[in-house]
């Protein structure tokens, strides 16, 4: 079955840096879409990045904008989230998405 895996997240101090990865099995990874996604405490699940199956196209939330940066490997099937110039809005559960399959995510805390 589809299995994705998040890791990276932690406490980082606002302006710093953190790179997600999620780590996929059970499927195709190179066919598909991967996104990621962010739950911020008392709000909804949002849309952060997509990225096409061979990388070429990406998409991004406007918050996203200039500062993440989404990319895969699909030797390793994995799919990354590079977040620059963190702000404290940034807090929250980051989830991979593939296909209707949902991680368990990861949380990044960003406070000073």
């Amino acid at each position: 079955q589809v299995q994705l895996v998040e890791s990276g997240g932690g406490l980082v101090q606002p302006g710093g840096s953190l790179r997600l990865s999620c780590a996929a099995s059970g499927f195709t990874f190179s066919s598909y879409t991967m996104s990621w996604y962010r739950q911020a405490p008392g709000k909804e699940r949002e849309l952060v990045a997509t990225i096409t199956s061979t990388g070429n196209y990406t998409n991004y939330a406007d918050s996203a904008k200039g500062r993440f940066t989404i990319s895969r490997d699909n030797a390793k099937n994995t799919v990354y989230l590079q977040m620059n110039s963190l702000k404290p809005e940034d807090t929250a559960v980051y989830y991979c998405k593939a296909m209707v399959s949902w991680g368990k995510g990861t949380l990044v805390t960003v406070s000073s």
